[in-house]
């Protein structure tokens, strides 16, 4: 079982909200997942992100691999930052 960190949408048509979840890689994208670890608003300027820093890292330290949409919203919060 592969484990990915993705966006799962939400929201209304032309109204778009995400939220930032935990989830296996074959499962469908609005369907089941492990865990929420966050949001994204991208219609407030700039884009809101709101993530739970702690349980992200915490499913990357077991081998989670973030989306390449998902590792640019954590790069813009400086998630990476840390590390150094």
């Amino acid at each position: 079982m592969s484990v990915k960190i993705r966006l799962a949408r939400y929201g209304a048509k032309k109204r778009p909200f995400y939220r930032i979840v935990v989830a296996d890689s074959e499962s469908p994208r609005d369907g089941k997942f492990l865990e929420s670890v966050g949001t994204y608003n991208p219609l407030q300027d700039p884009g809101a992100v709101i993530l739970q820093a702690d349980r992200v890292r915490y499913w990357m330290d077991n081998g989670a691999i973030p989306t390449d949409t998902v590792r640019s919203l954590l790069k813009k919060q400086d998630f990476f930052a840390a590390d150094v």
